[in-house]
Order: structure tokens, then C-alpha cells, then sequence
């Protein structure tokens, strides 16, 4: 307990609250399944054409290490087939993805879990107003 923590708090109190924090469970350990709605017009915008399809592909992979917080991530080739079905420039503006956090069962892997995006078929023009969804499997 040094000049770590901010000088609001005392040192008996900062040791308490760090003491707190060391019994919580990470939730990032979970098996568990969601489907989100990636907004890629919003991310894509300012790329160049010739970078895009590319470039949505990291960004889905950049989003699912982020919402599901594993380093492992895997697209579906269904969801890849989707980012490049209009070509290189014109991206879909939206995706549909389920982002499901699976167990690693390779005996050499250096990550216990990963995380497998699949696309989920979703209309034309049809996003609005859906929510990021736990899935039952």
C-alpha cells in the first residue's frame, strides 16, 4: 500500500479496499454467449477503400477481445463471407454477431479460453432496436 493509490484515501483504507478487490471472481472465466450489434460504418469511416473489408474483419476481432476479454479470438467464415460480400470498399454498415466465450481444449494452448464470432442473418434494414441478448445453449 504505497503513493499508488490517490491521496484521498488513507493508507489503512487503501489497504481495505485492495484487500476487498483480491476475493472477487473474474467473470471473464464464465462460458457464456452473446449476440451484439457492431456498428461498421461508425468504425470504417475515413479508411480507405481499398482497406476496408480488411480492416471490419479487425475491428470485429478488436470488439469481441474487448466485450468477452479473451486474447483467442476466431471469426466464422460465414461472418467473413458476410464482411467481403459487397467487395473490398462497400462493407456491410452493420453486423449481427454472436460472440460465444468457449474452453480451450488444446492441451499446448497458452489461453484456457477463446472466443468464436459467428454471424447471426439479420434482414436489410432491420437492426433497429435490437439489444445485446444473452444466449441460452
Amino acid at each position: 500500500c504505497s503513493a499508488l493509490w490517490p491521496r484521498v484515501l488513507s493508507s489503512a483504507q487503501a489497504c481495505v479496499a485492495m484487500a476487498k478487490g483480491a476475493g472477487k471472481i473474474k467473470r471473464s472465466e464464465d462460458v457464456v454467449t452473446r449476440e451484439y450489434t457492431i456498428h461498421l460504418k461508425k468504425l470504417l469511416h475515413g479508411i480507405g477503400f481499398k482497406k476496408r473489408a480488411p480492416r471490419a474483419v479487425k475491428e470485429v476481432k478488436a470488439f469481441a477481445k474487448k466485450m468477452m476479454g479473451t486474447d483467442d479470438v476466431r471469426v466464422d467464415t460465414k461472418l467473413n463471407k458476410f464482411l467481403w460480400s459487397q467487395g473490398i470498399k462497400a462493407v456491410p454498415g452493420r453486423v449481427r454477431v454472436r460472440l460465444a466465450r468457449k474452453r480451450n481444449d488444446d492441451e499446448e494452448a497458452t489461453d484456457k479460453l477463446y472466443t468464436l464470432c459467428t454471424h447471426v442473418v439479420v434482414e436489410r434494414h432491420q437492426y433497429k432496436g435490437l439489444q445485446t441478448v444473452n444466449v441460452d445453449e
